[in-house]
C-alpha cells in the first residue's frame, strides 16, 4: 500500500480545513498568560497599521486575479488575531528585525492568505523560499518581490500600472495564484508547490517549502 510521506500525511490532514492549525495553537497559547499580556502590551503597536509560472493565463485565473485587486484588508476575531501575530513575529524576527515592519506584514499576509483559503503559514513558507521576506528582491528571471510574481501577470490582467514591490499587490496576486494551483491540482501540495515555481515534475522546491513549512511556520 502506498502510503504519504509524514509530512504530506500531515498536510492532507490541514488541507481539510486550511485554518484548524491555526485554532490548534491559538488554543495552546491562550492557556499561557504570559501570551496573553505580551498582546496587551503589543495592542497599541498592533492599532497601527501596515507602513512563476510560465505557463498561458488561464481566463479563470485571470478574472479571479482581476477581482483580487479590488479587495481590502481586515480581521474577524481581534483577540485571534493578536495572539497569532505574537506567536509568527517571533518566528519572522530572524529575517525582518524591525517590530512594526514584521506586525505589518504579518497583518497583510494573513489576511491575503485567508481571503484566498490558504494556511498563513503555507504563505509564510512559500516566501521564506522564494525571497527570504526581501520585498524588493528580484531573481535572475526577474520575478519580483516576496512571493516572486513575474511582471507579466499584472500586463495580463490589465494593471500594468500596479507595483509587484508592493506588499498588498505581490501578497495579493500570489496567494491568488497558489490557490489558483491548488484547486487545479485537487489539493496535491507538491505539484501545487512545483507549478508556482514553474518546476512542474520536479520536486526539490516543493520539498524545500514543506520541509520549512513543518520545521518553522507549523511547529507547536
Amino acid at each position: 500500500m502506498n502510503r504519504d510521506p509524514p509530512e504530506m500525511s500531515c498536510w492532507n490532514h490541514w488541507y481539510s480545513d486550511p485554518l484548524e492549525i491555526g485554532r490548534l495553537g491559538l488554543r495552546f497559547l491562550r492557556q499561557r498568560l504570559v501570551a496573553f499580556l505580551a498582546v496587551l502590551l503589543l495592542a497599541g503597536l498592533l492599532l497601527i497599521g501596515p507602513v512563476t509560472a510560465s505557463e498561458p493565463l488561464d481566463p479563470e485565473l485571470r478574472q479571479l486575479l482581476q477581482e483580487a485587486v479590488l479587495a481590502d484588508a481586515g480581521f474577524d476575531d481581534r483577540f485571534d488575531a493578536e495572539v497569532w501575530l505574537l506567536d509568527m513575529s517571533n518566528r519572522l524576527e530572524p529575517f525582518v528585525e524591525n517590530t512594526k515592519t514584521r506586525i505589518a506584514l504579518l497583518k497583510r499576509l494573513h489576511y491575503e492568505a485567508t481571503r484566498a483559503g490558504l494556511p498563513p503559514e503555507l504563505v509564510l513558507a512559500v516566501i521564506e523560499v522564494e525571497s527570504r521576506f526581501d520585498q524588493y528582491a528580484i531573481s535572475v528571471s526577474g520575478a519580483r518581490g516576496l512571493m516572486q510574481i513575474m511582471p507579466f501577470w499584472l500586463e495580463e490582467i490589465g494593471i500594468s500600472d500596479n507595483n509587484l514591490f508592493l506588499m498588498r499587490t505581490n501578497l495579493r496576486m500570489g496567494c491568488t495564484i497558489l490557490r489558483y494551483y491548488l484547486d487545479i491540482e485537487s489539493g496535491d501540495l507538491r505539484r501545487t508547490l512545483a507549478r508556482y515555481n514553474g518546476s512542474l515534475g520536479k520536486y526539490s522546491y516543493p520539498d524545500k517549502v514543506i520541509g520549512v513549512l513543518n520545521s518553522r511556520w507549523f511547529k507547536q
